[in-house]
């Protein structure tokens, strides 16, 4: 592969992060994390079991399945090591949220650090650092 197509994949890994989460499917981030660790405020979480229960133990879902959320991921930079084999990516993360009685509004802004590896010819998730500098109302979004 090229840098340029393995930047393409690993941005798109990290769009795909941002759908699962606010399409609810917490089992689906969980395969992303198979053989990876998710660290964030609650400490590091390893694999797709230990990555899906964390989500459900804290993200609250509604009637339609969903957190009622946008994760806009934005000023992605990523650097690729060819010969190793891995990637390295930066990137700011706001979160919205909306419910019928709570207008739309950002909830949370922090960064992501992510790596990944090439494996058998596809990258995958080894680690996601998630550092939230900014939080507003979060009692519609995350379990206390």
């Amino acid at each position: 592969m090229d840098a340029a197509a393995d930047t393409s994949a690993v941005t798109n890994l990290t769009a795909r992060y941002a759908e699962l989460v606010d399409d609810g499917d917490f089992a689906g981030v969980g395969v992303l994390f198979s053989d990876a660790v998710f660290i964030g405020s609650g400490g590091p979480v390893k694999g797709r079991e230990a990555v899906e229960r964390m989500l459900r133990d804290s993200v609250i879902l509604y009637e339609d399945g969903t957190p009622r959320t946008h994760h806009a991921t934005t000023n992605i930079a990523v650097e690729v090591d060819e010969q190793a084999g891995t990637t390295a990516a930066r990137s700011y993360v706001t979160v919205f949220q909306a419910l019928p009685d709570l207008p739309l509004q950002p909830v949370a802004a922090g960064r992501y650090g992510d790596r990944f590896e090439r494996r058998d010819g596809q990258w995958r998730f080894v680690e996601r650092r998630v550092r939230i500098h900014l939080v507003g109302d979060l009692s519609r979004h995350l379990r206390a």
